[in-house]
Formats: structure tokens, sequence, C-alpha cells
């Protein structure tokens, strides 16, 4: 392995992402939406904040976030997983989100979007999933426009302490979790966006950390 471009210890593939989540689909809501909450929320208000319409939500899952965009938003959201996004549809309808452009099961290291075709993606618990986290980010740029921005909310490995024993001991099992704990945020971002990007602690404890990387105008 490169030392240049860091990875998780146990690398994911896009089977096992889809066999994880098969399994928590029917209680992801219940058993990850309250610890995620505060993450998705705080992610959401940075989209709804931004300019730009066009939203692509990569890894949009059950559909918890759909809700709290504001209805200038207009949300594609993608999943690797159709038994999740099968309750995202669930939702959409029940909830009359009209917003809700489309929910599509696609890749999100290789989609089928053109190039420019959105102003903001975010991406909310995906980086630590996918295969390739810098083939994630890369895809992310093709399909955000010039000038826009890509946002990542994700748990990033902590740097030293207890919290970092512990996540290196369950990295063992990230093929059964559908997520990588030992996720460092070098794994995602390059040196140059890492000095471009804005991060913020998530409340409470500083579990989960949000990125907002701004585009170039002239990408």
């Amino acid at each position: 392995m490169d030392d240049a471009h860091p990875r998780p210890r146990s690398a994911l593939d896009a089977d096992a992402v889809r066999a994880a989540y098969r399994r928590w689909a029917r209680v992801y809501d219940s058993v990850f939406g309250g610890i995620s909450a505060f993450g998705r929320r705080r992610a959401v208000a940075a989209v709804n904040a931004l300019p730009g319409q066009r939203v692509l939500e990569v890894g949009v899952g059950t559909g918890l976030a759909l809700p709290h965009y504001t209805k200038d938003k207009h949300i594609t959201g993608i999943d690797l997983s159709e038994a999740m996004l099968e309750r995202a549809r669930q939702r959409v309808i029940h909830q009359q989100l009209g917003n809700v452009d489309d929910l599509l099961e696609m890749d999100a290291e290789a989609t089928s979007f053109d190039s420019g075709s959105f102003d903001i993606a975010v991406a909310m618990f995906v980086a630590s999933v996918v295969p390739s986290p810098r083939r994630l980010l890369g895809e992310l740029k093709r399909v955000v426009k010039p000038g826009g921005h890509i946002l990542f909310v994700n748990h990033f490995l902590a740097t030293g302490g207890v919290r970092l024993a512990v996540e290196r001991g369950m990295a063992r099992a990230s093929r059964s979790l559908g997520w990588h704990p030992d996720f460092a945020m070098e794994s995602l971002l390059p040196p140059e966006d890492l000095s471009r990007a804005t991060i913020t602690p998530v409340p409470p404890a500083g579990l989960f950390t949000l990125v907002t990387l701004p585009l170039d105008g002239d990408k």
C-alpha cells in the first residue's frame, strides 16, 4: 500500500456493502438514526445555506435527511442498497416530498450522471463505506459543476487515546459492520484538498466531522 494514499486496514467491496445494508435496512433508522442525527442535520443545514439548487445526496439510505432540505433544493439521491432505497421512496410518498427528483440505485464511485450535473454533492456517512474513497472524491468532483461544493459528514479515525485503540480493534469487523471504524481523513482528502476544506466537529463530543470542500470555478 502506498503511504501517500492511506486506506483503512480492511477494504470493503461493493458486495460486502450491499450485504451489510440488506441486514441493516429494517432496523437502520432505529439503531443508527439517533446516533447520526446531529451529523445529518448539520450537513443538510450547510447544504441549505449554499447557493445552487441541484443537490446530489450520495448514500441516501432510507432517506432520513430528505425531509430537512429546503423546498428550493432539488434532490437526487443514490445508494448501492435497493432495500434502503425502497424505504426512502416510501418516505418520499408518505411525507409528500415534492423536491426529491429521483432515488436511484447507483455506485457512487462510477455514476451515470453527466459532468457538472449538480451544484452540490453531499455524502453522509459514506466515505468510510466505499471501496475507494479517493475514487469517490474524484467522481463527485466530476459531477459537481465548477464553483460548486462537496460536503462529507463522517466518522474519522481518532488521533490518539482510548478511542483510537477501540477503533483499531473494531476494524476487524469492518465487513460485518459495513463501514470502517479506522477511517482516516487522509484516506479521503489529499493534502491540497485538506488545505482548502472547512473542517467542523459535529456535537456531541465531535464523534462526527463535517467537511466542506469548495471547487474551483475553473475546474
